[in-house]
């Protein structure tokens, strides 16, 4: 089984979101799981028989909707003698569209790995469950910081990091009074700090233990407290066994958990955040060049690098959420593309532009997600496509300093 690139897994995140956002007004949006082993004969039996039963919804609406929805799945089917290799995913159905209005949709769907079971659902929402746990990441890391004072647990996934717990303890400080009173004081911490980690191992133990893709897990934190943690029997041993390393960080809070990813990065080269990381301080390098450069960076200037074959490697904010839509006037014809935030591109669904030649409305006509179009402009011209999460603190710049699109050349221009 392949795995999907950043730029597939990319689309097929978006076209997921796409699917989710649909809603119907009642129960007639239909979705059907195929696995690869399931004959289309049998399929288009079931759904024979699934038809004859709608015959009887009460609301004529609500019968017609289903009844044209699953005629659509069937005139489809016909042109399948098998499913393909990881069987299919139809959703189809009206979706309301304001105003008491439906509009017809129809996605069909070769998922990247194979349907397990069939499933066929009608509801007023698409069944994507299946599709969203295909498009899990697995490549998961647990983290965590521990001091006497505080434990903050996270997950790496992929390139993005989360925030999973954060505990605080009650261990007191030390005690600055000699004689009995300090060692029985100091006995008094100890037994604080013991049933501290316990506490902390439990929570620990209980997160990890529920992350069935868990491949290693990093420690981190100031001082020789995390090593007697470790050391000690405060963990579940299948955690304990799954510990990769233990590194020295400035803060055990939230902010630390990027830190330790940081240090982790550069010891383990095979993580995501690794590459992210090292293409970054690539570009970054190009930057600061006080002579010639081959970073390029703003949406525009990496068009006409792109168009000239120029760019060797583009960097794209995966949260760069903007569009590239295709206007024309209703009335004299002329034509204009621009970049639109989500924002704006529902402001001109809602009320179309004037055109500034003639005054008329101008109607999109095309529009299409920026990094889906940038991507596959690139990979016409054979530049390779990096796909940066904001995450890191060089993803953050990327986009919130260079807008989310730059490059780095093969040549300078």
């Amino acid at each position: 089984m392949r795995e999907m690139n950043d730029v597939e897994r990319y689309e097929f995140k978006k076209k997921l979101e796409e699917i989710k956002a649909c809603k119907g007004q009642h129960t007639e949006l239909i979705s059907l799981y195929i696995p690869p082993n399931r004959m289309i004969s049998d399929v288009m039996s079931y759904l024979r028989n699934e038809y004859s039963q709608s015959t009887n919804i009460k609301s004529k609406t609500t019968r017609k909707n289903v009844l044209s929805a699953i005629e659509s799945i069937m005139s489809r089917l016909r042109y399948f003698k098998k499913p393909p290799e990881n069987g299919l995913v139809f959703f189809v159905g009206h979706k309301s569209i304001g105003a008491d209005k439906t509009e017809m949709v129809a996605y069909v769907i070769e998922p990247p790995v194979p349907v397990q079971s069939f499933i066929y659902r009608c509801d007023s929402s698409f069944y994507t469950e299946p599709l969203e746990e295909m498009l899990a990441e697995r490549d998961v890391y647990g983290l965590f910081l521990i001091d006497r004072r505080e434990c903050t647990i996270g997950i790496l996934r992929g390139k993005r990091i989360e925030l999973i717990d954060y505990l605080t303890s009650r261990v007191p400080g030390k005690h600055g009074r000699g004689g009995q009173s300090q060692r029985r004081f100091e006995r008094l911490i100890e037994i604080a700090a013991h049933e501290w980690f316990e506490k902390c191992g439990k929570k620990i133990s209980e997160i990890f233990l529920n992350e069935k893709d868990l491949k290693g897990i990093f420690v981190g934190g100031p001082g020789p407290t995390k090593y007697h943690f470790v050391d000690g029997d405060y963990l579940h041993y299948e955690i304990k066994n799954k510990i990769i390393d233990i590194f020295d960080t400035g803060y055990t809070d939230e902010s630390g958990l990027r830190e330790l990813v940081e240090i982790a990065s550069q010891r383990m080269s095979d993580l995501k955040i690794s590459r992210e990381k090292r293409i970054m301080k690539r570009f970054l390098r190009e930057i600061t060049k006080k002579g010639k450069s081959l970073a390029i960076y703003g949406e525009d200037e990496v068009r006409k690098a792109l168009e000239m074959g120029a760019v060797d490697t583009l960097l794209l904010s995966e949260d760069l959420n903007k569009y590239r839509v295709r206007l024309v006037c209703d009335s004299c014809g002329k034509e204009e593309r621009i970049t639109l935030t989500k924002r704006e591109l529902e402001s001109i669904e809602k009320n179309s532009p004037k055109c500034k030649t003639c005054n008329g409305n101008m109607v999109i006509k095309e529009k299409i997600d920026v990094v889906e179009e940038l991507s596959k402009k690139a990979l016409e011209m054979g530049t390779k496509v990096e796909l940066i999460s904001s995450d890191s603190e060089e993803g953050a710049t990327l986009l919130s300093t260079f807008g989310g699109v730059a490059g780095i050349l093969r040549f300078e221009i």
